[in-house]
């Protein structure tokens, strides 16, 4: 298990916090596998720096772009783009 920590523009943070949100999305660019802790550190953008709230989240569930190509190609993701969906049972 690895705690992974991101900004989080504070708009998205407060959605989190909220329980709305419930998914993020990412570059790919670090490593994440589910049971890491992902620690989402609020980011005010027009201020350019940290408010000091802090949010963690287990991860549950990974899916990464190279993923997506076995159940679209690249030109149906290129013309269309794809939506990240959640929801709760």
């Amino acid at each position: 298990m690895r705690r992974i920590e991101k900004k989080a523009w504070s708009e998205l943070f407060e959605k989190v916090r909220t329980g709305e949100k419930t998914f993020d999305l990412r570059l790919d660019d670090f490593r994440c596998k589910v049971g890491d802790i992902l620690i989402l550190r609020e980011w005010n953008p027009k201020e350019k720096k940290y408010t000091g709230r802090v949010l963690e989240r287990k991860v549950t569930f990974v899916l990464k772009s190279k993923d997506v190509l076995k159940f679209w190609s690249e030109e149906e993701i290129a013309k269309h783009g794809f939506q990240v969906i959640a929801f709760k049972k």
